[in-house]
This record gives C-alpha cells, structure tokens and sequence, in this order.
C-alpha cells in the first residue's frame, strides 16, 4: 500500500452528492485501524468526527490536518508524541519506521495484540452471557486459522491469529507462550493507567474545569485535576487441565505465569478431576521451574474432568479468602465434563453470588460450526457474564477492554 502524497482528497465532491468519496473513506478507515494496531484508543465516535473533518478546508492540506486529527485522536501524552510519526509513515510515506508502524509491531512500547473483537462490547440477552462470535470469510475459512491476514504483518501477529493447535514448530510454539505471557503483563499495565477527577492531580481536566466555571461567570476559579487512578482488579483463574484440553494446556500455563506475575492480586488453579491452588509455584520468575513445579502439584493432569467436583472445592475452601468486590473469576475449560449438570449449575450459582464477574473462555468457540452443546457448558451457561473464545493471543487481548470496564 503506497500512502497518498495529497491528501486533498480527490473525490471531494462524489457523484452522488456525498462530501467526500469511498476512497477517502477506505483511507481514513485504514489510519484509523493503523492508529488502533499502535495502541490508540479510537472507536466509532473518533472515526465519525474525521470524517466530518475531511469535508472542511483542512483536509486541503497536510500541514493544517494534522494537528486536527492530532487533537481528536490523541487521549494520551504517549499519543501525542507518537502521533506525528505515525502520521507521516501513513499519509506521506515518511519515516524509517514507516514498515513497522504500519504491520501494528506487537511490543509492549507499542500496542499489544491487535484486538480481533471487542469483548463485552454489546449487552446479550437477560440471563446469558456476553459472546464473541468468529468471523469467517466467503470461502468458510476463519480468520482464527492463520490464513487472509494482511501483507506485511509481523511474525508475531501472524502467530496472535493462528489457532493454538494449528501450531507445530517448536520455535512458534516457543514463541506463541513467550508472547502469551508477555501479553499477561502489558494488559495489566494498561488496566492501572487510569485517571479520576482530584483536588490536586498532574494534569488539569478542561472539561470538568469549564463546567465547574459556570457557576462563577467563566471564571475557572474551582480547578478540576486529574491524576492515575489505580484500581486493583483481582482475577482468579480456574484452568481445565484434562486430556481434552492438552493442545491448549502449556499455552494457558504460561499465560497464568504472566497473569500471576504481572496482576499483584491474582490466584491460579488448576483442576481436572480435582483442583490444585497453584499460584505460589507460578509466582517463580524462572518459567521452566514454574511449569515443573506446577505440573508435581497438578499430579494426573490429562485425565477425565469433573468441573462440578472442582467448583464445589473452590467455594468451600478458597473462595471465601481469594474473592472479594472486584473479583473477575476466569474459567478456561471446553466444558465438558464426567460429572452431574446439576453440580455444575449449583456450583456456578453459588459462585456467581460472590464475584463481580464470570469469564468463560473456551477454546472451542474459535472452530468452525461450534455451538456449545455439551452438558456441562449448558448447565453453566446461565451464570456467565462473558462467554468468548481462547483459541489464540488475538482473543486473549480481546478481553482487555471488557476488564478495563469492571
């Protein structure tokens, strides 16, 4: 793609009437999405005032664009330094990171991975869970199997969109863990860069100054500051071990040692036909010695599962000391189990009493034609505030934004 040199776009005044043509639009859509692959924060409200942009005098130029989209874009300081570069890599071909800011390099520095849906986004049905639902395209081919990424992506974001057991090099496989625990620590720095209104803060809140001035004639006399606002999110993850979930098991352990490592307030289990606390020998920062140990506590890992056994064992001896108001309870499992429904649906409702949130993930959800039908994964359904697939790194960074809402 060789970006536009003038961005006074040609299509200005379309055939039928519209301010401004397709093309312009396919080529705002696209620095939008560029500016999301680098860590921006631009939704559909964003997208729709540069489009309003574009039919005025300053899309006539670069010089007097730039600093429109700048203001509108950017919501961080670490945006606005970046902005300039980015948008010179885009629309002008500047720059000799041009190839890297436009493939979304996936390092903590930049953004994380590219976020394939926003996960709770739009409310489900009362008393069922929130989904994420798989994109395919013409041919039947999903998204989530490695194959129609765009030219240019990184080797890194070409292994966030392939399925966990699509991958079979040890290299990749190496990779993938190592990606899906770092991954672990950049969604918790980005949850904890929040902001709240304060009497003294660093940077001073505009908005809420101005308003606070109407009662004094426009005179900002009552300053309004804002300053981080660190809000501990504490997530306790259950991980189904059992055979049916060995092609994603050392994927998930090392995600755990992330999330363990990275969230300060965080407890990991394991459980099969029965549950293991296992967030101490995660704590260790050697991952090898981390696995080893986990997998001499999580002895028979691989055998059947018996999900209503292991809930049962959480509420009545862990529950009470790991879960409190801002608790998000994350069970990873296919849903299958050995054991009653009945257990199963007790068990969640017990538990769904006591957190703020239940977070479902199932690997299962990324294969074409799944429909969660096993006993199980019925029995539970009712109690899941969010049920979204775990397939790959893309849909693990697509719960970011759900968590930074709880």
């Amino acid at each position: 793609m060789v970006p536009d040199r003038n961005l006074s776009t040609h299509s200005r005044e379309s055939e039928d009437g519209e301010p401004f043509g397709p093309a312009a639009r396919r080529r705002l859509a696209g620095f939008a999405r560029t500016l999301r692959d680098n860590g921006f924060r631009v939704g559909l409200a964003e997208t729709r005032d540069a489009l309003a942009l574009l039919a005025t005098p300053l899309a006539a130029r670069p010089s007097s664009l730039r600093p429109a989209l700048r203001a509108l874009f950017c919501a961080t300081h670490s945006d606005w330094e970046r902005f300039n570069e980015i948008f010179d890599a885009f629309w002008l071909g500047r720059g000799r990171r041009q190839a890297r800011i436009l493939a979304g390099a996936a390092d903590a520095k930049v953004a994380p991975l590219r976020r394939l849906a926003e996960a709770g986004s739009q409310p489900g049905p009362r008393g069922m869970p929130d989904h994420v639902e798989r994109r395919s395209d013409g041919s039947g081919r999903s998204a989530a199997e490695g194959r129609g990424r765009r030219e240019g992506a990184t080797r890194s974001e070409n292994l966030a969109g392939v399925d966990l057991r699509h991958i079979t090099d040890p290299a990749d496989i190496a990779k993938a863990q190592a990606l899906a625990e770092r991954l672990a620590r950049v969604m918790r720095a980005r949850l904890v860069r929040r902001e709240q209104v304060r009497k003294r803060g660093r940077r001073l809140d505009l908005r809420r100054t101005i308003h606070r001035s109407v009662s004094h004639g426009g005179i900002p006399v009552d300053l309004a500051w804002r300053r981080r606002k660190i809000k501990p999110l504490r997530l306790v993850v259950l991980l189904d071990a059992s055979g049916s979930m060995n092609l994603y098991t050392a994927f998930f352990v090392r995600f755990l040692h992330g999330v363990v490592d990275a969230f300060r307030e965080a407890e990991a289990f394991v459980f099969h036909t029965r549950l293991a606390h296992v967030s101490a020998s995660l704590r260790d920062r050697d991952v090898t010695r981390a696995v080893d140990r986990l997998s001499l506590m999580a002895q028979g890992i691989g055998g059947g599962t018996k999900i209503g056994e292991s809930l049962a064992t959480f509420n009545r001896w862990h529950a009470r000391r790991v879960i409190n108001s801002r608790t998000a309870v994350m069970i990873v499992s296919d849903g299958y189990d050995t054991g009653a429904p009945g257990q199963v649906a007790h068990e969640m409702r017990r538990l769904r009493q006591r957190c703020r949130r239940i977070i479902w993930l199932n690997p299962l959800i990324g294969w074409r034609d799944y429909s969660p039908q096993a006993r199980g994964m019925q029995a539970a359904l009712p109690y899941i505030d969010l049920f979204a697939p775990a397939h790959n790194l893309e849909s693990l960074a697509a719960l970011e934004p759900y968590l930074a809402r709880i």
